[in-house]
């Protein structure tokens, strides 16, 4: 089909608004991993922008558009995503609950969060936590009760169980660097 200019189209889509997705999604992809639905969201709203008074339809041809140029790059892979934020949160000491949620509001369906989410140990990221936080063996001066509840407390709302957080907080300086040291990355 030819439409204004001679430019072809499909629908309302033309030559030049589909080289845009393509164009913004090497570039979003370039800079930083997105899930598939991260790309589509930040492609439907941009374009929503440019292109004013842009139709669904037409907004779901270009998402399509990008997110196959995404995974034509091979740079769009929500299984290797899922993997990658899942080993970093470990080593940044986030729980497996908050990486299950944080892996759902990023659009990675259940079945790819539960496999990415297989081989996570919490004690692990739990100990990362720690270290991070100066609790428990990482503490820098003694502790009393009102800084132990204080530790556990920060444990629980950051989704480790108490069985979790009171053996962290339990253990001595030399025991943790050593579970920490025969941990995998």
């Amino acid at each position: 089909m030819s439409g204004e200019g001679g430019q072809d189209q499909i629908g309302g889509v033309t030559a030049r608004m589909l080289s845009w997705a393509r164009n913004s999604t090497v570039y979003r992809l370039s800079r930083r991993m997105m899930s598939e639905r991260e790309l589509a969201d930040a492609i439907r709203r941009k374009a929503k922008q440019k292109f004013e008074d842009i139709s669904e339809d037409d907004l779901k041809v270009l998402v399509t558009a990008a997110l196959e140029c995404g995974r034509m790059l091979g740079c769009l892979d929500d299984a290797n995503y899922a993997e990658i934020k899942v080993r970093s949160g470990v080593r940044t000491g986030r729980s497996r609950r908050m990486l299950q949620r944080k892996l759902q509001e990023k659009g990675i369906n259940a079945e790819t969060a539960t496999a990415a989410l297989e081989d996570v140990d919490d004690l692990h990221a739990a100990l990362a936590y720690a270290r991070r936080r100066g609790f428990g063996p990482y503490r820098r001066a003694d502790a009393d009760d009102k800084r132990i509840i204080k530790e556990l407390s920060s444990f629980a709302r950051n989704g480790f169980s108490s069985d979790i957080a009171r053996r962290v907080v339990g253990l001595t300086r030399d025991d943790a660097d050593e579970m920490m040291a025969a941990a995998p990355l």
